[in-house]
């Protein structure tokens, strides 16, 4: 478990919270009624501010069943919060729904947060990476959709 200091700007809401046992990921609420017509999208805040400890970082991830009833999801998911940052922690929501437009109230839960310690690289330049089994097979490479041999950037592993 991790200490996350955590300042509202909005005491009307209830603090952040895990809705139950073992969640992953704490519940985000709009603290401002938002209307997003199909295809829309707005930045919504949050009402809290966070100061991580160095070696963490809090990613905001859509939340499913907002994404099933009615197609909103996190634009940017998951948006990444850095250690450094105080400010507010704002969602960027958009509606996928084709036809619908999407009513969220004050204090809906629009989002989650979740915690997680992360590493920084060393970034070690090479004139050549070792070989590995998967090579330079991209997207879709395991399933039959390779590029053909010799095609731009193979040669370089």
């Amino acid at each position: 478990m991790v200490d996350v200091l955590i300042s509202r700007l909005d005491h009307e809401l209830p603090l952040l919270a895990y809705a139950h046992p073992g969640d992953a990921g704490a519940d985000l609420m709009t603290t401002v009624d938002v209307r997003l017509l199909p295809g829309e999208r707005s930045m919504v805040p949050t009402g809290i501010c966070l100061a991580l400890p160095a070696g963490y970082a809090a990613f905001v991830h859509p939340r499913s069943g907002l994404a099933a009833r009615c197609g909103v999801t996190v634009v940017n998911a998951p948006g990444t919060i850095d250690a450094g940052y105080r400010g507010e922690v704002k969602v960027l929501l958009v509606n996928l729904d084709p036809r619908q437009p999407a009513e969220l109230k004050r204090g809906d839960r629009v989002a989650q947060i979740v915690f997680q310690r992360v590493e920084r690289a060393n970034f070690v330049e090479v004139e050549r990476l070792p070989g590995s089994q998967r090579g330079a097979g991209g997207h879709g490479s395991t399933g039959g959709f390779a590029a053909p041999a010799g095609a731009a950037g193979e040669d370089r592993f």
